[in-house]
């Protein structure tokens, strides 16, 4: 029993030391994570970010922001970690870091940049999503991401339609604005092809409704035409392929006849085939 006794208080003497050892590793003082300045930590961080080591640039603002709660280096090396962590493909880490920002800072001088970061972190989470719509079906993709970065860059815009990322805003809404409206058509052209014409109807109105300047309308109003002549309305079929000749009079529509619905559909739609985004 003493000889158990003895091995057993070893052993617990062993597993102390060996705890300690890594607990003086942990806080080692020597870090420079633990002992550099809040202006030398911000700066390491910005080097590293600049020379495209997003992970290293992370770990220092992290630090930074834990280590000196408050104070200008604090503030900026928040947005930086925003973009370092948008730049490291952390997009939800990302947005929630730059939301915080503008909740906390809303008066910053940099503020409006935090509005555009956060549109372009949902901008690009949306342009990845596109790469793979080839492989999805078209009534299950999710809308969200698009519909954040639009509305992100439009409150940018609303708040300062002065600045200088309003232009590049813009013209980011516009894209969006034509890929949510080919999400509609697309899911329109599902309803057609599935011999379901109301809701064909009703995603071509959708489309028509909330994106009335893309470059969709014409097909909307193809979608509406053909499914109101499926369903025996003439005179709605008639009102349709009125106001689509009277503005797409070259609309493929009108043109080669109405061969089988797959290869009518491909031609009234061409991204169906490639991308017209």
């Amino acid at each position: 029993m003493k000889a158990q006794a003895g091995r057993s208080r070893l052993l617990f003497l062993v597993l102390t030391v060996i705890l300690l050892a890594g607990c003086g590793r942990l806080f080692n003082r020597d870090d420079p994570l633990e002992t550099l300045p809040v202006d030398a930590l911000y700066a390491e961080g910005k080097s590293s970010l600049e020379k495209g080591n997003v992970g290293r640039a992370q770990r220092y603002f992290q630090r930074l922001i834990a280590r000196f709660p408050f104070g200008p280096y604090t503030e900026q090396a928040q947005l930086e970690l925003a973009y370092a962590l948008y730049k490291g493909d952390k997009a939800e880490e990302a947005t929630s870091a730059v939301s915080r920002f503008i909740r906390t800072y809303p008066t910053h001088a940099h503020i409006e940049y935090a509005y555009y970061l956060r549109g372009l972190i949902n901008f690009d989470q949306e342009k990845g999503f596109l790469s793979r719509v080839a492989r999805l079906d078209v009534t299950r993709r999710d809308q969200g991401a698009p519909k954040q970065a639009f509305n992100d860059f439009a409150e940018l815009i609303r708040r300062y339609p002065n600045s200088r990322y309003a232009p590049d805003a813009r013209q980011r809404m516009i894209y969006l604005r034509n890929q949510m409206a080919r999400y509609e058509i697309n899911v329109a052209n599902y309803y057609l092809e599935r011999e379901a014409y109301v809701g064909a109807v009703a995603r071509a109105k959708f489309l028509l409704e909330n994106y009335p300047q893309s470059q969709y309308t014409g097909d909307a109003l193809a979608v509406m035409a053909e499914s109101y002549n499926q369903l025996g309305q003439d005179s709605l079929e008639a009102d349709t392929r009125r106001v689509l000749e009277q503005n797409f009079p070259q609309h493929a529509y009108f043109h080669g006849g109405w061969p089988k619905r797959q290869a009518k559909w491909k031609k009234l739609i061409p991204f169906m085939g490639e991308d017209r985004g």
